[in-house]
């Protein structure tokens, strides 16, 4: 006998190990798989628990109506009303904001910020009633008598609104429900939340109605029908929480519009009321022009005002771009802009009607005004960071004409009504020597109130966006820069009453937006930086704004 014989009588000493581990491994399967029929057995009698199932029963419930009262919404939430000598249609539809928008095709639309919750209510003007339409075009009062109606010719179409909306909701949750579930106890159910939800919605706008929403309206469409859709803005500050009259006086406006074949009603404006156009950093871009244009015949403008920049280098060749200010036919009021050179002052002094101001007043429709130029001549953009931002220096002498302006309005002997800076950063000294400054420069519209002076006026501070679409600036971003322009009205107190905001879409586009503004007296600016003993915050605008000037 051998060795290995002797140490090995049975099996082999290297297949003992192996057995073992064989062994151990079909255990540990054994128990993985019994581990796991029970825990299956668990979930699945969890699954069955009465809990569970109410869970899911209720998540299906839930899920089923709201899908129902968004369908029903869509489908069926919407009817059909007379208002004044209109056939229109009032809806529902879901929204995040909510809101009101009216339709008035092909005129534009107006949008009013009239009530928060989950539902946007919507009006369409359709067509008119050839009936009705024959009445006001052969009798001179008829107009007046229709637009009379037209708050409780809205509120029943509203209720009935209301009412039709609550049905299809439900109606529509119930067949739905009733598909999915069969089961009649659990249709009811979601009938009933489909009704809460619906009716919460509906009562969270009623809560949250604000009637004075209609005297500040967003207007959206064709320029030339802006004054005419929106009102004359002395009117609606005369009636300033009469809600009935504001939709009255649209309505009837808009009446007018549709009945009048030749061209757009002219409509009266107040006694005294003076309409200031501020406009700024043109830039060079001819389409300003016929825009300015436009709005000085639209509006029935008495007065343009333009806080600076109106050419890109200053150039002798760009001085013949000014020789647009005399078609205008009324009074141009110019401050220098940081563009714009001692050239460029000259040719725009030498239009007919224009008035060039460098730390002077003057009296100019009814208005004193005080201007003064900006300091620095600085068309090269390299000297004029992107970002806005000034260097102390620069910061000093920008700050340093406001001060200048200041004293020589206390020097003059009369009231002031406007002050007009290139720069915004130049307003700061100005607060309590005139009730308004004007200014532009950043490209991007700002209305603010300067940091008050104890014992002097309140001074509303209103920056101007780019006329002109900041130029070749403008086509720099995704999006063309809007040309910007604001109507302003004064009564016959010489005092800011409103401003419609103007807004038309970039180079190569069409869209024009109005946005009327009551001036309803501001807070001050609770930022002692902005005080005019200390200096201002040079970048002040509020949203990127593309290479200000």
């Amino acid at each position: 006998m051998n060795d290995e014989q002797a140490a090995d009588p049975g099996l082999p000493a290297a297949a003992r190990p192996d057995a073992r581990q064989a062994g151990r491994r079909a255990a540990t399967v054994t128990r993985v798989g019994a581990l796991t029929r029970a825990t299956g057995r668990q979930l699945y009698r969890a699954a069955r628990s009465r809990p569970s199932r109410r869970l899911a029963t209720t998540l299906a419930v839930v899920l089923v109506s709201l899908v129902g009262v968004v369908i029903g919404v869509l489908l069926g939430a919407r009817t059909e009303v007379d208002i004044g000598p209109f056939r229109a249609e009032m809806a529902v539809t879901p929204a995040v904001d909510g809101g009101t928008t009216v339709s008035i095709p092909p005129l534009g639309s107006l949008h009013l910020d009239s009530h928060e919750g989950p539902v946007e209510l919507s009006i369409r003007l359709g067509s008119l009633d050839q009936v009705r339409t024959l009445a006001l075009i052969d009798d001179p009062t008829g107009i007046t008598r229709a637009s009379q109606t037209v708050v409780s010719d809205v509120t029943e179409g509203v209720l009935r609104l209301g009412v039709r909306t609550l049905a299809v909701s439900v109606l529509a949750t119930l067949v739905l429900a009733a598909l999915i579930f069969r089961d009649t106890r659990r249709v009811a159910w979601s009938g009933t939340l489909a009704l809460l939800v619906t009716g919460g919605s509906l009562g969270l706008a009623a809560l949250t109605l604000r009637p004075e929403s209609i005297e500040e309206p967003r207007y959206e469409g064709l320029l030339v029908n802006a004054p005419a859709v929106v009102g004359d803005v002395q009117r609606i500050a005369s009636n300033y929480n009469q809600y009935a009259e504001q939709l009255q006086h649209i309505v009837a406006n808009v009446s007018r519009i549709y009945t009048t074949v030749s061209t757009l009603p002219v409509y009266e404006s107040a006694e005294g009321t003076t309409r200031v156009l501020h406009v700024s950093d043109m830039h060079l871009n001819p389409t300003g022009w016929s825009v300015i244009r436009t709005v000085v015949e639209q509006f029935d403008i008495d007065v343009v005002i333009d806080t600076g920049d109106i050419t890109d280098w200053g150039s002798e060749p760009e001085a013949a771009f000014v020789a647009s200010i005399g078609l205008l036919e009324v009074p141009y009021v110019f401050i220098r802009g940081n563009h714009d050179s001692v050239r460029t002052q000259e040719a725009v002094a030498g239009q007919p009607n224009a008035i060039v101001l460098d730390n002077e007043v003057t009296t100019v429709g009814g208005l004193t005004i005080a201007g003064i130029g900006d300091p620095r001549f600085t068309p090269d953009k390299q000297t004029s960071p992107a970002d806005g931002g000034l260097s102390k220096p620069a910061a000093e002498q920008v700050i340093g004409v406001g001060e200048q302006l200041a004293a020589t309005i206390r020097a003059a002997g009369e009231p002031v009504d406007v002050a007009l800076v290139h720069d915004p950063v130049s307003a700061g000294p100005l607060s309590g020597t005139c009730p308004l400054v004007l200014a532009g420069h950043v490209h991007n519209r700002q209305v603010r109130m300067l940091a008050q002076v104890p014992g002097q006026q309140p001074t509303l501070l209103l920056v101007e966006g780019s006329t002109g679409g900041a130029g070749l600036r403008g086509l720099e971003g995704e999006e063309p820069t809007p040309l910007a322009m604001s109507v302003l009205y004064f009564d016959a107190e010489q005092q800011l009453q409103a401003h419609d905001d103007i807004r038309v879409g970039g180079t190569g586009q069409a869209q024009v937006t109005l946005e009327r503004h009551v001036v309803a007296g501001p807070e001050p600016d609770p930022d002692p930086s902005a005080s005019p003993s200390t200096t201002p915050t040079p970048a002040q605008s509020t949203t990127p704004a593309p290479s200000p000037s």
